[in-house]
């Protein structure tokens, strides 16, 4: 887990208004962004490779969602993000995360060896309205609790309440929309940073 920050930039390239999903990305890391997570599931794979290959030469620590081929033999990805329906992929790659909502998942990721974990709906999400219910603060503070392995606070994070996140325990909080709808990503990602700061944690 020592690979990772405590700040995970989730991408969403139908976020950017029509800007290239790399420049948005490169704009993250110039903003302090070590750690992205490509998800853009619905392109064919030749493509998805493809991008995932464009972003390595600038992200620290590439993750792929869902597709751990791509952190094998020379691939660009350091590791893959799991849906909550995902197979555990077997071999598995250096750095495996799943995405949880309850303790059910939570339990099945730290039997599966999983290095992180997301929990999400923290709170309201632009990038996914109307799913939930949000934990809150207090059901984040529970899920962390039960975990077992490190969180990252996913949905609706912000600069204004991340720090919140990591008092309540969390390793970390991943970010979508906020960083790719942001109009200066770097800015934003500043910002997080800076959230991260005030709670005693490394960006």
């Amino acid at each position: 887990m020592s690979a990772l920050p405590r700040l995970l930039v989730l991408t969403d390239r139908t976020q950017t208004a029509g800007r290239p999903l790399v420049e948005v990305v490169r704009a993250a890391v110039r903003g302090g962004a070590r750690a992205v997570v490509l998800r853009e599931k619905d392109l064919p794979a030749p493509e998805r490779a493809a991008l995932a290959a464009a972003l390595r030469p600038h992200v620290e620590v590439l993750l792929v969602a869902s597709d751990p081929t791509l952190a094998f033999d020379g691939g660009p990805a350091d590791g893959v993000h799991l849906a909550g329906a995902d197979p555990a992929p077997q071999p598995a790659p250096p750095l495996v995360g799943r995405s949880c909502h309850d303790p059910g998942e939570l339990s099945r990721a730290r039997r599966q060896g999983c290095h992180y974990v997301t929990v999400s709906p923290v709170f309201a999400s632009r990038s996914k309205p109307g799913y939930g219910p949000t934990l809150g603060i207090d059901g984040l503070r529970g899920l962390v609790a039960a975990a077992g392995v490190p969180v990252f606070a996913l949905g609706g994070v912000t600069p204004a309440n991340a720090a919140a996140c990591l008092e309540a325990g969390a390793h970390g909080v991943a970010v979508m929309g906020e960083v790719m709808r942001a109009g200066d990503p770097a800015s934003t990602v500043a910002a997080l940073g800076r959230a991260i700061a005030v709670a005693g944690g490394e960006p």
